[in-house]
């Protein structure tokens, strides 16, 4: 059966989707599936380019090495077990200048290469490996339908965030 993405904002999920699975991975999704959230405070995450140094969150390694024209890397993002306060943003610090990773400032592309897709990959086999393997245990028997913020799943899409719903969807149909 198929595992799909969709947008948690879409009113018209029930109808779409009538004999499906609709879990809420977002960091506003209930319990377990909440887990699969970048801003879930796993703990002990792997900082890339820093070792020994680990992350509460994926989001915390992200926010952590972004770097803006005003403010460097912000390790104090790393503690973050709230879910909240996570962010750095562009409407207070300016357009960032990319992310630092083993001494060089990455453009957003590779960045999420070299960042973002280990950490969260990382994430899912060391932290999450029980819901991932009952993912894929649900969608042989019905579709299931992830739900997040945004729906792109392309790395190389820039125009818009990217969904970790569609990378949890990769990793559980392609292990």
């Amino acid at each position: 059966m198929p595992l799909l993405v969709a947008s948690r904002r879409r009113t018209t999920l029930h109808r779409e989707f009538p004999d499906a699975l609709i879990l809420d991975v977002t960091s506003r999704g209930p319990e377990p599936w909440v887990r699969l959230s970048p801003f879930y405070p796993h703990g002990g995450i792997p900082v890339p380019g820093h070792p020994g140094r680990t992350s509460q969150s994926v989001e915390g390694v992200w926010q952590a090495l972004k770097v803006f024209a005003s403010e460097g890397e912000d390790f104090s993002k790393l503690e973050v077990t709230t879910m909240k306060g996570i962010k750095r943003t562009v409407r207070r610090l300016g357009p960032p200048l990319g992310h630092r990773f083993k001494g060089r400032l990455l453009g957003y592309e590779e960045a999420r290469r070299s960042i973002y897709l280990p950490t969260y990959r990382w994430m899912l086999d060391h932290r999450a490996a029980a819901l991932v393997a009952e993912l894929r245990e649900l969608s042989t028997k019905q579709t299931v339908v992830l739900l997040d913020y945004t729906v792109n799943g392309d790395v190389a899409d820039l125009s818009k965030p990217l969904s970790h719903a569609a990378l949890v969807a990769r990793h559980v149909q392609d292990p």
